[in-house]
């Protein structure tokens, strides 16, 4: 029995918007699901409005306290993004060097290490004594608690260089390090955004709780006199301002991704 033959039939491509679609919904179906499951087992229930607030009455409060919400969600932004940068920036570099050289590896790794599992409550006393209530200090903190996972997948992911890339480059008359900036950095970088989305998932996270234990300004402040005020729409409304800007800056990450080194299924092989 004879098959058609299908391999010269068009391949039908779906556009980005309807990929996008296709990807998302589930998560857009059960985040909606969440919030109507809430509010309307609030309207039907109602507890306390100091234990539990309603969707609809936290955007409410939003939107009330929002001449005071917008201006602390710009300071926990900046401090955010601007930790965030560096931490990508010096991240890269030491995982470049501590891949390059073993005398990096043991003086600075197990620094790093250590200093992931200091706990925030107790370093920021320290950076409120050195920094002061201005934000550079918060920035720092995000920055030294952001560093770690970049650092580790830009060893993990140049560890995972196949060798014969730097041989191809070697053959060809390229150097040491414009082979390792070139070529190896490139085949990496994959990884190394693994371990910058990490990051990004918790830097405005940490702003916060850094301005929640010493600052004068920004969102862990006002949760602050939220939660002094009991006021429980307004931490609400604060966490998930929180949640925004942290989709917003792996969204950004993502795009950043995509127009460095493309989709990952631009790595495959079409051969294969």
């Amino acid at each position: 029995m004879a098959f058609p033959d299908r391999r010269h039939e068009p391949v039908r491509h779906e556009s980005p918007t309807l990929r996008a679609l296709h990807r998302h919904w589930p998560t857009a179906a059960v985040v909606v699901a969440i919030l109507a499951i809430w509010q309307i087992w609030v309207d039907a229930a109602h507890p306390p409005v100091t234990a539990i607030a309603s969707p609809s009455r936290i955007v409410v409060a939003a939107a009330q306290a929002w001449p005071t919400l917008w201006p602390a969600t710009l300071v926990t932004f900046a401090e955010g993004v601007c930790g965030f940068l560096i931490a990508c920036i010096i991240g890269v570099l030491l995982g470049v060097g501590i891949h390059c050289s073993r005398t990096a590896y043991a003086a600075l790794f197990p620094l790093l290490a250590a200093a992931q599992t200091l706990p925030l409550i107790s370093i920021a006393p320290l950076f409120l004594i050195w920094f002061g209530f201005e934000p550079v200090g918060k920035v720092v903190i995000v920055a030294v608690f952001a560093l770690f996972p970049i650092v580790v997948q830009t060893m993990r992911g140049l560890e995972a260089v196949p060798a014969f890339y730097d041989d191809v480059a070697t053959t060809c008359g390229a150097s040491r390090a414009w082979t390792l900036f070139h070529v190896d950095l490139r085949v990496a970088a994959r990884q190394i955004f693994g371990g910058v989305r990490v990051a990004a998932a918790y830097v405005f996270a940490t702003a916060a709780t850094a301005e929640y234990l010493g600052a004068r300004r920004g969102l862990g402040i006002w949760l602050q006199a939220a939660y002094n005020s009991f006021q429980t729409p307004l931490i609400f409304a604060a966490t998930f301002v929180i949640i925004v800007m942290t989709a917003l800056l792996l969204l950004a990450v993502h795009a950043v991704e995509r127009l460095t080194i493309g989709a990952p299924g631009d790595d495959e092989d079409p051969d294969a």
